[in-house]
């Protein structure tokens, strides 16, 4: 077995109204994320690392912002192409770190939910799925509340069998 490490990295914009969707979840908030598709930035990050770990691409690569076909997608639909993506190439997610950076919406009411939905879309068990709310203090454009901002890492291992394919 081979194992991988990526890295994903997502940002959106704040725009009045919500609710806003993080982790496949509907957070009440006064605010919405703006973006292309739906604007999950902690799917969005988590794809990035994913695909990443395997030399794969990245989200844009698979679902382009210039396709009207992907206004409004369902970003764990996106999340879940890239899982299915990566295990035609031999790959399977071993877990995945997640770092949601925002003064608002706190992540702690909503991080069960957030596993939940992500740990059945990548394919791995509850506890291989870790999400963390920090603010960023009050500095920047994170600080002044104009958006959010999600890093993600993600192991995956490569079967025998596609070592030696």
């Amino acid at each position: 077995m081979s194992l991988r490490v990526g890295i994903g990295y997502d940002s959106h914009r704040f725009a009045p109204g919500g609710p806003m969707i993080l982790g496949g979840v509907r957070v009440p908030s006064e605010f919405s994320l703006v973006g292309h598709s739906d604007a999950d930035a902690v799917a969005h990050a988590v794809t990035d690392a994913v695909l990443g770990a395997c030399a794969a691409g990245d989200i844009g690569a698979l679902f382009p912002d210039t396709d009207a076909a992907n206004k409004g997608k369902d970003s764990i639909a996106m999340l879940a192409a890239a899982v299915q993506h990566i295990d035609a190439m031999g790959y399977e997610v071993c877990n995945i770190d997640i770092t949601v950076i925002a003064e608002q919406p706190k992540i702690g009411p909503y991080r069960s939910a957030m596993i939940d939905i992500l740990s059945h879309t990548l394919r791995v068990k509850p506890d291989a799925v870790s999400i963390k709310g920090k603010t960023n203090e009050g500095m920047g454009w994170i600080g002044r509340n104009e958006g959010l901002a999600c890093i993600a890492v993600a192991t995956v291992s490569q079967s025998t069998a596609a070592l030696d394919a």
